[in-house]
């Protein structure tokens, strides 16, 4: 009984002589403290100031030169989108004008997308791959064109890679069926066709009532086929 009285004791002692170092501490060093927290406060207040009072506002700006090259995009006006048209900013110039936007953020898909379409696939790569968004559909795609762009580069192990991710990103019944197709094709290219298998057995579990899902037996029977050669 005095064994566990004293242990109490001295785990109260203990506590006790924590505290005070703290306070003593805290004392010594007020000062400094004070100076920490007060940068804190304003590095915090200083960003949301400039969300509110500077970003704000130039998304709005981009939005209407947004909306025009949008525009051209899809009259497929490619190079009204890309370099505008005297009056409205295409996205190039929207990226240097409002990198901090979202709307900043979105013409590096468009773009990519632009220089995909006009066959300049290394342009492609690079702003398709500065496209940064958690959009489940747009992201997706995003990475599969940058997959493409390989693809026509003859960079097939790159445009595996991003049909990959592409796929996988957020799973979904409108992407993730075609760039499992276009994974599993490429792994036929490579006589991968173990892979390729594996690739159409998960569209054919997955994705069975989609498009490929429908038609993915074929190239399934034909890669199992080739892999047991």
């Amino acid at each position: 009984m005095a064994k566990n009285k004293t242990q109490k004791d001295e785990t109260i002692v203990d506590v006790v002589e924590v505290y005070s170092n703290a306070e003593r501490y805290i004392d010594e060093n007020q000062k400094s403290l004070s100076i920490i927290i007060i940068a804190i406060v304003c590095i915090v207040g200083g960003f949301f100031a400039y969300k509110k009072l500077y970003v704000a506002p130039k998304e709005l700006e981009a939005q209407s030169d947004m909306y025009v090259a949008e525009q051209y995009f899809r009259k497929d006006s490619l190079n009204k989108a890309i370099n505008g048209d005297g009056n409205y900013l295409g996205f190039l110039d929207i990226i240097d004008e409002y990198s901090v936007t979202p709307s900043g953020n979105l013409a590096n898909y468009y773009l990519g997308i632009c220089y995909l379409k006009l066959g300049n696939y290394q342009n492609a790569i690079e702003y398709l791959t500065a496209y940064d968004s958690d959009d489940e559909m747009v992201s997706s795609i995003a990475r599969g064109a940058t997959g493409d762009a390989y693809m026509e580069l003859g960079e097939t192990e790159n445009a595996l890679e991003y049909y990959l991710l592409a796929a996988n990103n957020k799973r979904n019944d409108f992407t993730s069926p075609i760039y499992l197709m276009k994974a599993a094709m490429v792994y036929e290219e490579l006589q991968d066709f173990e892979k390729a298998v594996e690739v159409y057995k998960d569209i054919k579990s997955n994705f069975a009532e989609t498009k490929e899902g429908l038609e993915v037996e074929k190239y399934l029977s034909r890669a199992k086929a080739l892999a047991s050669n």
